[in-house]
């Protein structure tokens, strides 16, 4: 059943008048911005239930609140080539929720960031945040830059130039950014070293992702992908099924989709495709995660040159093909909209049994129909993509208490983090009437606890 289908069963009333005039005003007040517009309509149709069942939310206009950000800084990043030239970029940092912690959110440099992309990753980041149970409002920022083909000083000098802008928004107590697409642990620790100087003081806390040797934590850096299969794992076992000898694919080869791959292949599945943005493999056998990580980790290179050490494994230009490789599971780990409802169909009659979302967004509203309508179980990204922020606060957490935890013990933090967060996720997809779906439950668990504290503080 669909999540409209779902909703349209609760009673709507009063509270599906309210969602499509609201609806509506979001479309209005911020015309052209498609992936927000998305974002929020996911939002909205999932929270039906919660609003019919609690008047309050309607009557102090939570919902009217939520969707304006506090504040949209969108700021002009100058910055000289290694050739002397000049070019002008555009940064951007939002800063839509602090209702439960400071601001909390990536930061990503990529060509395609816009107001649009930067809104709904952060307005998907309030309620992500909230579901990891810690003190982090929701916030999100990058810059239509492309780190692709540039010089380690090109990028230091661009990221110097970032932050001495972003530097007057942020701080351990108002606003921590961390990483995204097109930002690591170098870029980390390039805007780190100019936010120092430009404040005079060691503030650790101000950035998470940083490098192990000043303050970053252990597992960070595997974190969203570790996060994304404990919670895809979670809900396998809640049918009776496991990776254990399970084929999986996964888009993407990042650091999100490189360590999915990892924790799914010590839980004994087989990875049989991973992409990048030109195309993909397909490595029947099983991919050699180690050659993966080479490629991409130490020599920068394109996932097609895999198939040069691997010549039994295939390249295929074009990344939306990498959905037709039939697959129990399915984990989604590059970037928005990447799944269609086109690519749904065609997983489901190759017999997928569960969808785990890596990446922010990655399947559209219609995908997403199709997979509940033909009862596959379905990880939504602000549930199953949690774990990246989740170890991002336990850094916060480290620099404020001076401390440096073990690998082990982050991650077994980060695997109770996300067994809670499907728990709560699932309850509440009960409490309000759609047991098993898990999009309406983890946006209203995490919506709950945020509307709660903007009434109770009147913000």
């Amino acid at each position: 059943m669909s999540i409209v289908q779902e909703v349209e069963q609760a009673n709507t009333g009063i509270a599906h008048d309210y969602i499509d005039q609201l609806f509506e005003t979001v479309q209005k007040r911020n015309p052209g911005e498609t992936e927000f517009h998305q974002a929020v309509k996911e939002v909205f149709l999932s929270l039906i239930p919660v609003l019919s069942q609690n008047p309050k939310y309607i009557e102090h206009a939570v919902l009217d609140r939520l969707v304006e950000p506090d504040r949209l800084i969108s700021f002009r990043v100058p910055w000289t080539d290694d050739n002397g030239n000049v070019k002008v970029n555009r940064g951007f940092r939002v800063q839509f929720n602090n209702a439960i912690g400071p601001y909390k959110g990536g930061l990503r440099f990529h060509p395609s960031v816009n107001a649009s992309i930067i809104k709904f990753l952060g307005f998907e980041q309030i309620f992500k945040n909230s579901l990891t149970g810690q003190a982090i409002g929701g916030g999100k920022g990058g810059a239509d830059f492309d780190p692709k083909g540039k010089s380690d000083l090109e990028i230091m000098r661009f990221c110097q130039s970032f932050m001495t802008e972003l530097s007057k928004h942020i701080g351990p107590d108002t606003d921590v950014p961390a990483g995204d697409i097109g930002v690591g642990a170098r870029e980390i620790g390039y805007m780190f070293g100019q936010y120092k100087k430009l404040v005079g003081a060691y503030e650790a806390g101000v950035l998470t992702g940083k490098g192990l040797g000043y303050g970053g934590s252990l597992a960070r850096k595997e974190a969203t992908g570790y996060g994304c299969v404990y919670f895809v794992d979670e809900m396998l076992k809640s049918k009776g099924h496991s990776f254990n000898r399970s084929t999986v694919v996964v888009s993407g080869s990042g650091n999100v989709s490189i360590y999915a791959m990892e924790k799914a292949l010590q839980l004994g599945a087989k990875v049989v495709a991973c992409s990048d943005s030109s195309g993909y493999i397909y490595h029947e056998a099983g991919i050699n995660l180690d050659t993966v990580k080479r490629l991409k980790e130490v020599e920068n290179r394109r996932i097609k040159d895999y198939v040069l050490e691997h010549t039994d494994a295939i390249y295929v230009e074009g990344c939306s093909g990498i959905w037709t490789i039939a697959c129990d599971i399915a984990l989604p780990c590059a970037t928005q909209n990447e799944i269609d409802k086109e690519s749904a169909e065609i997983l489901v009659s190759n017999g997928v049994k569960a969808v785990g979302e890596g990446a922010n967004m990655p399947s559209t509203l219609e995908a997403i129909d199709v997979f509940l309508d033909n009862k596959v179980l379905f990880a939504p990204a602000k549930a199953a993509n949690a774990g990246g922020v989740s170890v991002s606060a336990l850094e916060m957490a480290q620099n404020s208490q001076r401390l440096s935890w073990t690998f082990e013990e982050v991650d077994a933090k980060l695997h109770q983090i996300m067994h809670s967060i499907y728990i709560e996720s699932v309850k509440a997809s009960e409490v309000y009437g759609v047991p098993g779906n898990l999009v309406i439950g983890a946006n209203i668990a995490g919506f709950v606890k945020v509307a709660d504290a903007m009434i109770a503080q009147g913000v």
